[in-house]
């Protein structure tokens, strides 16, 4: 194995900068092609949906010049050049869909203020971002998606203080939500303040030990490093059947170091159910610290089989890689500049192809 080989690095998978509205929203606007009248808004949120970006901008033109509703057109525009990374172009579009709303305020305006949140904050822009928080903060202060995303961004501009506010405020809101403690846990870990991550995670078993439920006691155990007690809890369940018990399970023996185990309960799982990504993507993982690189292969094309998963991106970065250690640099050249295609901002992704390109 090359210097260089011995830096590829695979992508897990995990939180972004992402919105929940956004999630929620994106699928109710999609719709069918081959109607009598064609609904261009519609289908080019498909097209969004499907990557392919230029092909929704040009519906979301011919909608414009149809005449279809405007916010919608506009908020579609948005998300494409989102996708695109054009994120300034994105940011315009966006506020173009918060002015074609008109003066009553609707659902689909929080909605767009979070995409626009995303917009200003990969432009550069983090107080224009926390400014779109804020938009939504001042109409609904219960919106707790909201005060996790604005920390995010005051974390992320070196404002410690203040986003452990926000977070604070996230966590009073809901102390029972444990995806979203495991998510503040990450963020703070991610940017040098794993001690105070912990704090979130200590006070969730502290607060709630008598109601919390072993797949929770397991994965906080997880994610506090605690792996024996993680193990022991979620043992306890059914793993072989059980989504949550086989992903959190299988990732303690991999921190444990026994990746044959792990990926023994990750394939064991697949026996039962093919549409969970994460779990092939786990075994994929597994396979390739084993040495097995066409079995990696396979679980990682698997997962990219599955429907509507929400992490190809990660998935199509892993392939790239798995065929860069099987030493087929010209097969990984090729998948790499279609993955560079769709995912134009991945810093990492554009020195990998440099290096492919040179093999």
């Amino acid at each position: 194995m090359t210097k260089r080989e011995k830096k590829g690095e695979l992508h897990r998978g995990g939180f972004g900068l992402r919105t929940a509205a956004a999630l929620m929203t994106a699928a109710a606007l999609l719709g069918g092609c081959g109607e009598e009248t064609p609904n261009y808004t519609k289908q080019g949120m498909e097209a969004v949906a499907a990557l392919e970006y230029e092909e929704a901008l040009d519906c979301f033109q011919k909608a414009q010049e149809a005449g279809e509703n405007e916010q919608l057109l506009c908020r579609g525009m948005g998300i494409a050049c989102l996708g695109q990374t054009k994120y300034e172009e994105a940011a315009s579009w966006l506020e173009a869909a918060l002015r074609a709303g008109g003066s009553g305020v609707q659902d689909i305006d929080f909605d767009i203020n979070y995409y626009l949140a995303t917009a200003y904050y990969k432009a550069g822009r983090p107080q224009d971002a926390i400014g779109a928080y804020d938009a939504i903060l001042a109409l609904r202060p219960r919106e707790k998606n909201a005060y996790y995303l604005r920390g995010l961004v005051k974390l992320s501009s070196g404002s410690f203080e203040e986003a452990q506010t926000d977070f604070g405020q996230a966590v009073a809101l809901d102390s029972r939500d444990y995806d979203q403690m495991i998510r503040i846990y990450m963020a703070l870990e991610k940017y040098g303040y794993k001690d105070a991550g912990l704090v979130y995670l200590q006070n969730a078993l502290t607060e709630n030990e008598k109601s919390i439920s072993d797949y929770d006691m397991g994965r906080i155990c997880y994610y506090m490093g605690d792996y024996e007690n993680a193990r022991d809890y979620l043992t306890r369940l059914k793993p072989a059947t059980d989504y949550g018990a086989a992903l959190y399970l299988g990732r303690t023996y991999e921190a444990l170091g026994d990746y044959n185990y792990a990926s023994g309960i990750y394939a064991d799982y697949t026996q039962n159910d093919q549409t969970k990504a994460e779990i092939y993507n786990q075994l994929g993982l597994c396979r390739m610290k084993m040495g097995e690189y066409e079995e990696a292969l396979s679980a990682f094309q698997a997962a990219m089989n599955v429907e509507d998963n929400d992490m190809m991106q990660t998935l199509k970065f892993n392939e790239v890689v798995t065929y860069e250690y099987m030493r087929d640099y010209k097969t990984a050249a090729a998948l790499m500049s279609s993955y560079l295609q769709s995912y134009p901002d991945d810093e990492a992704a554009k020195r990998e192809y440099e290096f492919l390109r040179t093999r």
